[in-house]
């Protein structure tokens, strides 16, 4: 089973965010497997930061090495961490959008694992299964996305709970253990 080698960190607040994205046609950018800072290839198997920045009336892609990231810049808009896949390598393969849809509506009943629903749902928005409608906060003051799902015409409500550092390694092999199929 491989591990899931991306995770999406959101900087800046989500009106930014939603405003962006949806005023915005950009295609997916796919990795240059070049560094922006430094100019040097990047090799398989290498872990890099990719970084979304808006320019002008576009949204670019930079990738960094892990020796030239420092931080994300001030305008981006989002940033994830990934390891460079070999160019023959073996595809691997998502499991089926109704079947990440079918376990972000499971993990909406599960407490102890908000953190892994919110991170799944930044995945069905970057794949574009579903869309950032809205934030909003409850009453008692948690801070959620709306997401809307055209395929299924459902709206899904995802607390916003982005996990720390030391959590994030095990959200990502219980993603890859669900979700990746080679």
């Amino acid at each position: 089973m491989p591990p899931v080698t991306d995770y999406v960190c959101w900087v800046g607040n989500f009106g930014e965010l939603k405003k962006a994205v949806l005023s915005m046609e950009y295609d997916r950018a796919h990795c240059t497997r070049r560094c922006a800072g430094t100019g040097r290839e990047l090799r398989a198997g290498e872990t890099f930061y990719s970084v979304l920045v808006v320019d002008g009336p576009n949204l670019v892609r930079h990738d960094y090495s892990i020796e030239a990231w420092e931080s994300p810049p001030e305008k981006a808009v989002g940033w994830w961490k990934s390891q460079l896949p070999p160019r023959d390598g073996v595809q691997v393969h998502w499991a089926p959008n109704d079947v990440m849809l079918d376990l972000l509506q499971q993990l909406a009943d599960d407490p102890l694992r908000v953190d892994m629903r919110y991170v799944l749902a930044l995945l069905l928005v970057r794949r574009r299964v579903c869309r950032l409608e809205e934030t909003e906060r409850d009453q008692d003051g948690q801070e959620k996305m709306v997401l809307f799902c055209p395929r299924r015409e459902q709206q899904y409500r995802v607390n916003i709970a982005m996990p720390d550092d030391a959590h994030i390694k095990q959200i990502q092999e219980d993603l890859a253990r669900l979700l990746f199929a080679a």
